[in-house]
């Protein structure tokens, strides 16, 4: 008799790990579709990633997570990857080829994304005027605003400005699409919100425990939305000037859900879904650690 195939293991490698919420996503799906199978934090130090990534397939691992200060080493060391993770210069999401071979791929882009879809609706280049003509406005220009970038190049939005205080940084993303892509100065942000129909807050201003977002917002247009991939705390000081304002908002967590799920897909065998229970879980979590 043949003996049965292992469950799967996957993991969430960083340094340090402990604040890791991803297996408690992973871990809620597994339970929720009741498969077998693993999900654990792994702490490894910079100097040992090389050797850990080499070694991991012989752990019975069938893939993971890289989170910092990882995801640029990983991008280095993996022997193929997807266009996608080509073109952030980050892996965050690691798995085996056919081959067993380890592969590459980035779903920050696609979960910012959905993540915007399913709160926005998915006509919300449309709805924010962004079809019209408006832009969108980027707050920072570090590894989450390159990823964000490109989810909205590959989503087609014609005009995306990147604002950052270092001015290197952000003239750096124009190479994305030099054609589609500005960098502006960030003294010049409060001037350019009228012509904006998305903002996107992808520095750590607003975080607890660091300064705020110091914007006002009574430049950008009555339909524009704000977004912010801060979630600790959930409503930022710049989402309650949006809300104050009456304009929709999209809050941080909703995109750590979203871009969790093609790695469960890939290593699990089942699409999962961000549900109200799954999101109702780590919210909880995030007030618990308060």
């Amino acid at each position: 008799m043949t003996a049965p195939a292992p469950a799967p293991k996957a993991f969430v490698v960083g340094h340090p790990i402990a604040h890791s919420r991803s297996p408690l996503i992973h871990g809620h799906w597994l339970s929720a579709h009741g498969l077998a199978g693993s999900y654990e934090r792994l702490d490894v130090a910079p100097e040992a990633f090389a050797d850990f990534l080499s070694g991991f397939p012989a752990s019975g691992f069938v893939g993971g997570n890289v989170t910092i200060p990882h995801k640029e080493a990983a991008f280095r060391l993996v022997a193929t990857m997807t266009p996608r993770a080509e073109r952030i210069g980050a892996v965050n999401t690691l798995s085996l080829d056919a081959a067993g071979r380890l592969h590459g791929d980035n779903t920050d882009a696609p979960g910012f994304l959905a993540h915007l879809d399913a709160t926005l609706g998915a006509d919300w280049p449309e709805t924010t005027g962004i079809g019209a003509g408006r832009t969108a406005l980027l707050l920072g220009a570090g590894g989450a605003a390159r990823a964000i970038a490109v989810g909205l190049l590959e989503r087609g939005l014609p005009h995306i400005r990147i604002a950052n205080r270092t001015a290197a940084r952000a003239e750096a993303l124009r190479g994305l699409d030099s054609a589609r892509v500005e960098a502006v100065a960030w003294d010049h942000v409060p001037g350019l919100l009228g012509e904006a129909g998305l903002l996107v807050n992808t520095t750590s201003l607003g975080m607890a425990g660091a300064e705020a977002l110091d914007l006002d917002l009574a430049g950008l247009p009555d339909g524009a939305a704000v977004a912010d991939i801060v979630y600790v705390p959930l409503e930022t000081p710049l989402l309650a000037a949006a809300r104050a304002r009456s304009l929709r908002t999209v809050d941080g967590l909703g995109m750590l859900l979203h871009q969790a799920v093609p790695g469960f897909a890939r290593w699990f065998g089942v699409t999962p879904q961000v549900t109200p229970d799954l999101r109702a879980l780590v919210v909880a979590d995030i007030e618990g650690r308060r």
